[in-house]
């Protein structure tokens, strides 16, 4: 039983509460979960997991500063959708890094599913920045991210962190519906 990996998952659960709820204490929280999970996905070979949990450590600290920015006494930074001018970029970065990562995962590695790895990586990137941007089409992201997170997770036979991603793609869809809720109510008071 990996007790690091039990862990990871707890707090994961945490740090989706506040998310859900739209709370800047997603953000330390965001930081501590990532620092769990670059040790277990490197121990299961899972080195983009491994990797992109190094860039979740680092978003974290870019979230938090962005929605400190937008603290009590300053104007709150409002949930919206996702700028149409920023789909084509954020595709193009995404498959970059897609093929970039997949590329290095196949020849520089030992892992047995690169191109998965590399999938949800590449575009857990961009759900990140778009968490921090508080673009209500993050939660959509998130939600491809975890459902094959959490087949990619039941085959590295990684239990606990399949279960918390199969609970992830449950609550990204809750979390978009209550996002574009609590959008709607501040378009109202504008």
């Amino acid at each position: 039983m990996n007790y690091l990996e039990m862990a990871g998952a707890l707090i994961g659960l945490l740090y989706l509460w506040f998310e859900y709820k739209a709370s800047i204490w997603l953000w330390p929280v965001s930081v501590i979960m990532p620092a769990i999970y670059i040790i277990v996905y490197y121990q299961a070979g899972l080195y983009a997991d491994s990797g992109i949990s190094v860039y979740y450590l680092l978003a974290g600290i870019y979230g938090w500063l962005v929605w400190l920015r937008h603290a009590p006494g300053k104007v709150e930074r409002f949930i919206t959708i996702t700028p149409p001018r920023l789909i084509l970029p954020m595709f193009a970065v995404w498959c970059v890094v897609f093929v970039l990562m997949g590329k290095v995962l196949e020849t520089c590695t030992d892992s047995t599913v690169p191109w998965w790895d590399s999938f949800t990586t590449a575009l857990s990137i961009i759900a990140m920045w778009m968490l921090a941007h508080k673009y209500v089409e993050q939660w959509l992201v998130w939600l491809v991210v975890d459902i094959v997170s959490c087949g990619l997770y039941i085959y590295k036979d990684l239990y606990f962190t399949s279960f918390l991603y199969g609970f992830y793609a449950v609550i990204a869809f809750s979390g978009y519906l209550k996002w574009k809720q609590l959008m709607n109510s501040a378009d109202e008071r504008v």
